[in-house]
């Protein structure tokens, strides 16, 4: 649904790239997502100077993946920004407060996954509004999120399939706190492997900080094995942050959890 027909009262962000957006005088609001006012988005990118040309995309086409029951469409990057450049469609970050403030989509509204928390900016929003959820892992937190909001109603959802790691390579519209050029930013990124046992095939592993609780997520494969890869910003090796399998959980340095396969012990 086009902007100009539905519009929801938000804070619009309308430059193309922030550099550093938060002064130092912004007062934060009470909301449990911790996210300073002028930071929340209504979803949608800053008004176009040109307009793209109208063009058909068959969504029918797209691939899906399911979490818990719900078929969640997968939308490539290109209909996702054609739908964005044209405020065709509402931006949703689907990450933690610490990784939104440090890098996001121009324009996007947190909403964490998996159900949004508190204040969620999204439920004042039409159910027929076009959304699109996105996080970096590419779509594990995004695909989650979105099955959440397919399951509450909302009739027009897909998850960005490329994740935000490839929105930043491609040089499409980004602000943030550690964010200093679009064209040249980008995420520091930290792979983990590990293992669970395959009873757990297509349940989720997280990752987080346990000071700025940041975090990914992934599913363990049918062997019982899982990768994630971490686009944590401010980590130093001693940084300790926290496994959470279906089976265990641990806590372990970052020099750690990047240096050997992670297990219920090792």
């Amino acid at each position: 649904m086009n902007r100009r027909q539905f519009f929801t009262a938000g804070a619009v962000v309308t430059a193309t790239t922030v550099a550093g957006c938060l002064g130092g005088d912004d007062e934060t609001d009470n909301t449990d997502n911790g996210v300073d006012d002028v930071d929340q988005g209504d979803g949608y990118g800053p008004e176009p100077d040109d307009e793209l040309d109208e063009r058909s995309i068959d969504t029918d086409d797209y691939e899906t993946m399911s979490y818990e029951g719900v078929e969640v469409p997968l939308a490539p990057i290109e209909d996702v920004y054609y739908w964005y450049a044209r405020q065709e469609a509402r931006i949703v970050d689907t990450r933690d407060a610490g990784s939104f403030e440090d890098a996001r989509i121009v324009g996007a509204a947190l909403s964490p996954a998996p159900d949004g928390g508190d204040d969620d900016p999204v439920a004042g929003w039409a159910e027929d509004d076009r959304i699109v959820t996105y996080c970096v892992c590419p779509h594990a937190m995004a695909v989650q999120r979105a099955a959440g909001l397919i399951d509450d109603g909302y009739e027009n959802v897909y998850a960005l399939d490329d994740g935000f790691q490839e929105w930043i390579e491609t040089g499409y519209p980004i602000e943030g706190n550690d964010v200093d050029d679009a064209a040249s930013a980008s995420l520091p990124a930290y792979h983990v492997e590990g293992r669970s046992d395959p009873a757990y095939a297509g349940e989720y592993v997280s990752v987080r900080t346990l000071d700025d609780d940041k975090r990914e997520m992934s599913l363990v494969d049918a062997d019982g094995s899982y990768e994630l890869t971490l686009h944590f910003t401010g980590l130093t090796d001693d940084s300790l942050l926290e496994v959470e399998a279906p089976d265990y959980t641990r806590e372990l340095t970052l020099a750690e959890l990047t240096s050997d396969v992670v297990t219920d012990s090792a």
